[in-house]
């Protein structure tokens, strides 16, 4: 369906195939995020990350099944804020938009800093905003080029990170039936009673969802899809969340198994301490310099890409400043979001830099927030606006993502839930301004 059935005018490039949003969606997803977070997962579910990141994933797919149906309805740039304007109310809508613009806002400078912190620990001598900075500049420059050319760019980071994950594999493997922890791959990661606390266990859940968010920025390049943009959105968001959920879970579960009975020197080492045992200083530090890379170079990139467009959608429904709909006349890419993302960047990363734990858990309100939003709209445009009749895909379905995103999201730490609380009471001033103003909130339109 094109975008001119919704009002608009088609003004990015489409040059996406199914292919392209599966490779995004895993860049976004990081294949080695768990090398960054794996011991402030293990710190709440001692030894069971591995499950941390089945119930995540469990989590996910509820939601990327709500992606998947909302994308066929309105096949559309602006992700949950466009779904939720027509599927439910203008209102909702704008405020959807604005806790994803909390999650994506946040991701860019949250990864500019781990990746910071991870090389400054490597080369202290340069400070960690000579890498800020850094990678701030390469993932604009990247992405003011085109959507075309961040493809082939995220190409090259996904078998650069694959490469080093199968090395790590190959090396844990090894290392494990050599003797090492518990001599072999047990179940032990995967369910351990003597440890297990649901309450814990859903906080390890709300710190490894972090892993999976990405696969709902696919939504945002419906506009830049070829052919059926709406079938290949919902078609990616699945698959990708799928590869990697697979592969968070083989190199936690090897690590859990091979780091049996050790103590970390800090969270935010553990996993590299892991790879020492399996393959030396040498894939330690490879491992850090990967991890770092990943995060502040290519995973940037496309989260930088992401918030671009949905702050191109909002501006173009007059939510926010027109000039942010504005499009790049060679390029066609929306080039002052791009340049707005990383002037903010710059502040939120000086903000945060020593409050890293704050951020993440903002992206994560920000996220499943939008989530919960996502979910009550499958069921209000399906099942009670349209009538489909269609009880698992547009009832039961949501309501279970809806329940377990809600689930994670009471479990997280109360800061986060104050400050989130805060930032939508600030949306909910401005949506007031607006329609005041009298706005042109763009109503639904039935299909």
């Amino acid at each position: 369906m094109a975008v001119e059935n919704f009002g608009y005018k088609q003004e990015l490039k489409r040059s996406l195939s199914l292919a392209d949003l599966v490779v995004y969606g895993m860049i976004f997803m990081i294949p080695i995020a768990p090398f960054g977070v794996y011991g402030y997962v293990n710190q709440e579910a001692p030894g069971m990350v591995p499950l941390a990141y089945i119930i995540g994933m469990v989590a996910m797919l509820f939601t990327a099944l709500s992606y998947g149906n909302m994308a066929r309805a309105f096949p559309i740039a602006g992700s949950v804020y466009s779904y939720a304007q027509r599927g439910v109310h203008p209102n909702l809508g704008f405020i959807a938009g604005w806790l994803l613009l909390l999650d994506y806002l946040l991701i860019p400078p949250l990864l500019y800093i781990y990746a910071a912190m991870a090389l400054n620990h490597l080369y202290p001598d340069i400070p960690k905003f000579g890498f800020i900075f850094a990678f701030l500049i390469s993932a604009t420059l990247v992405n003011l080029r085109g959507i075309t050319f961040t493809a082939r760019m995220n190409i090259l980071f996904l078998l650069a990170q694959l490469t080093v994950l199968g090395i790590f594999l190959a090396c844990a493997w090894q290392a494990l039936h050599a003797g090492g922890g518990n001599g072999q791959l047990t179940l032990a990661p995967l369910y351990n009673p003597a440890n297990f606390n649901f309450g814990l266990m859903m906080q390890a859940v709300s710190i490894a969802v972090l892993s999976f968010l990405g696969f709902d920025a696919i939504s945002t390049l419906a506009e830049e899809t070829k052919g059926d943009a709406g079938r290949s959105v919902g078609r990616a968001a699945l698959i990708s969340l799928l590869i990697m959920g697979g592969i968070f879970v083989a190199q936690t579960w090897l690590a859990a198994d091979l780091a049996a009975g050790m103590g970390f020197t800090s969270a935010d080492t553990a996993f590299y301490e892991i790879a020492a045992i399996a393959g030396g200083d040498r894939l330690a530090s490879l491992a850090a310099i990967a991890t770092a890379l990943s995060w502040g170079v290519a995973v940037s990139i496309t989260s930088q890409a992401a918030v671009s467009r949905l702050l191109f959608g909002m501006a173009r429904d007059g939510k926010l400043p027109k000039v942010l709909a504005n499009v790049h006349p060679k390029y066609h890419t929306p080039h002052v979001s791009i340049y707005l993302v990383a002037i903010l960047s710059v502040g939120i990363c000086y903000l945060f830099i020593n409050a890293v734990d704050t951020l993440t858990s903002l992206v994560n309100f920000g996220a499943l927030s939008g989530f919960i939003i996502l979910h009550i709209t499958v069921i209000n445009y399906y099942w009670r606006r349209q009538k489909t009749g269609r009880i698992l895909a547009h009832l039961i379905f949501p309501l279970t993502g809806l329940i377990i995103t809600s689930a994670i999201m009471y479990n997280m730490g109360l800061d986060a839930q104050k400050l989130g609380g805060a930032w939508i009471a600030l949306g909910l001033v401005y949506l007031c301004i607006l329609n005041r103003r009298g706005a042109n909130l763009v109503l639904s339109k039935e299909i």
